[in-house]
């Protein structure tokens, strides 16, 4: 019979055709599965890639390390060629136009000298000055001591005494327990003393005086270019200060309070106002009785303090830690002890000293003298010398193209091969660049460095690039021919 228009012969059912949409619901529902759970997690269905050629030391950690030793290294990685060595950094360490630069390399662990060049000749190091600042601090103060603000009474009950005990990182609002710049803020030590004041019954007017007379002799060292105090590089220095002797923690450049203890106390006068107190006008210099301790405020540690100076190159920083470690080495607190004490920790390292210059401990002025092995030898001591209280240093040094006075560097294709891996302390006047560090080569050896250079063109943007780019080729080096 044949099939009539629209109509279609009756079938019998079989197993196949009852199953088909299911299974092919279940095709489908898979492999959409499959593609959503594919780009959850890429590379799921893909063939495994190769292990990267990135040598393990030099690839982005899974985890951040809670210790700042340069651990584990291997000892037994091999030590690069000098000959190599040197034959990399002649054909990169090279001045753009005048001048010249001296520099030196040596394997961390035994001590090889892998580069010589005139590194015994001393050099203006510019703010390399700082990592001879750092190591006396750490040995001569420890890395966990703190600073101590106070608020002392005198023998006027209604007259309170700021007396600074070397914190210049103070901060004009409530201390900050997570800060270095503002861990003891004048908000906090005002309300602390208003509630002493209060407990003893004082009315006011209150009168506030400073006492900063823990440092001595001029607040101004006569080596410094007054040039450079006016741009803002650093200013007279006392024993206690709001933002590291600045107007504003944000501001970094321009004109600074030529009396930070003033201004200071000028401050705590206007924050025990805001704490309820009545205030007298005007502030003056005084000293409180030690026995009356109405108030205190903690400074960062001087590891935490130590870090913030390498990092950011905070002259003004550099040369209080220079003075405290002058006191904590039994010697006057004035800028030729600070030299002096910075000298006499640096011999207890077992570098020698005898050839240096120093006129501060900062790097601001022109008359200091150091040579590229005296720093390299500096920086060793910290990364693997016998004291580790130097190694709370690690974390200071800037590293490059990421953080600190290197942030801004190691971008173009000479030197990228260093971003991330070189750390280093950089140093920078109208004809000085310098550089020290120390960067984990690409066998494994940890290698320390200093470059230096003088008598260079102002403003060559070549130079630091010569200096980056050296370092970058002691990062990528196997340096074995």
């Amino acid at each position: 019979m044949g099939v009539k228009n629209g109509g279609s012969r009756k079938r019998v059912p079989t197993v196949w055709g009852r199953l088909m949409w299911p299974v092919l619901l279940a095709v489908v529902l898979l492999c959409v599965g499959a593609v959503v759970v594919s780009g959850m997690a890429p590379g799921l269905f893909s063939v495994p890639r190769p292990s990267p050629s990135i040598p393990a030391w030099q690839q982005q950690p899974t985890q951040l390390s809670g210790s700042s030793a340069l651990l584990p290294l291997d000892d037994k990685a091999p030590v690069p060629l000098t000959s190599e060595v040197s034959r990399l950094l002649d054909g990169t360490l090279k001045p753009d136009g005048a001048g010249n630069i001296s520099g030196m390399v040596i394997d961390a662990i035994t001590g090889k000298v892998l580069f010589d060049r005139d590194a015994n000749a001393n050099r203006i190091p510019a703010s390399n000055m700082k990592l001879l600042t750092a190591v006396a601090a750490l040995k001569a103060l420890g890395p966990d001591a703190g600073f101590t603000t106070k608020v002392l009474g005198s023998d006027n009950p209604s007259t309170v005494v700021l007396t600074g005990g070397g914190d210049v990182l103070l901060g004009a609002s409530a201390s900050d327990p997570s800060a270095i710049l503002g861990r003891a803020g004048l908000a906090s030590l005002a309300a602390d003393t208003a509630t002493a004041l209060a407990a003893a019954g004082v009315q006011g007017p209150i009168t506030v005086k400073v006492d900063d007379s823990l440092f001595t002799g001029p607040a101004l060292n006569p080596a410094w270019s007054l040039d450079d105090v006016a741009a803002g590089e650093t200013a007279p220095l006392y024993s206690l200060a709001l933002n590291s002797g600045r107007y504003s923690p944000g501001v970094q450049t321009g004109p600074r309070p030529q009396d930070s203890a003033m201004t200071t106390a000028q401050a705590f006068a206007e924050q025990l106002a805001a704490a309820g107190v009545v205030v007298s006008p005007g502030v003056e210099r005084a000293k409180g009785l030690p026995t009356k301790v109405l108030a205190t405020a903690e400074s960062a540690t001087v590891s935490e303090q130590v870090d913030l100076m390498l990092e950011t190159s905070d002259n003004f920083l550099a040369e209080a830690l220079g003075r405290m470690t002058a006191a904590a080495s039994g010697k006057e607190t004035t800028y030729d002890a600070a030299t002096a004490a910075v000298r006499q920790r640096l011999g207890e390292l077992g570098i020698a000293t005898d050839s240096m210059q120093l006129a501060d401990v900062s790097g601001l002025a022109l008359e200091n003298q150091v040579s590229a092995r005296q720093f390299a030898e500096v920086v060793r001591a910290i990364t693997s010398g016998p004291d580790p209280a130097l190694r709370s240093a690690l974390d200071g040094f800037p590293v490059a193209g990421l953080t600190g006075t290197l942030n801004d560097r190691y971008g173009d294709a000479s030197t990228a091969g260093g971003a991330g891996l070189v750390r280093a302390k950089t140093g920078t006047l109208n004809t000085v660049i310098a550089l020290s560090g120390y960067v984990v080569d690409a066998d494994g050896r940890l290698l320390v460095f200093s470059f230096i250079g003088n008598g260079l063109d102002p403003g060559a943007a070549g130079n630091k690039v010569a200096m980056d780019r050296s370092a970058s080729v002691l990062a990528s080096c196997g340096c074995r021919g």
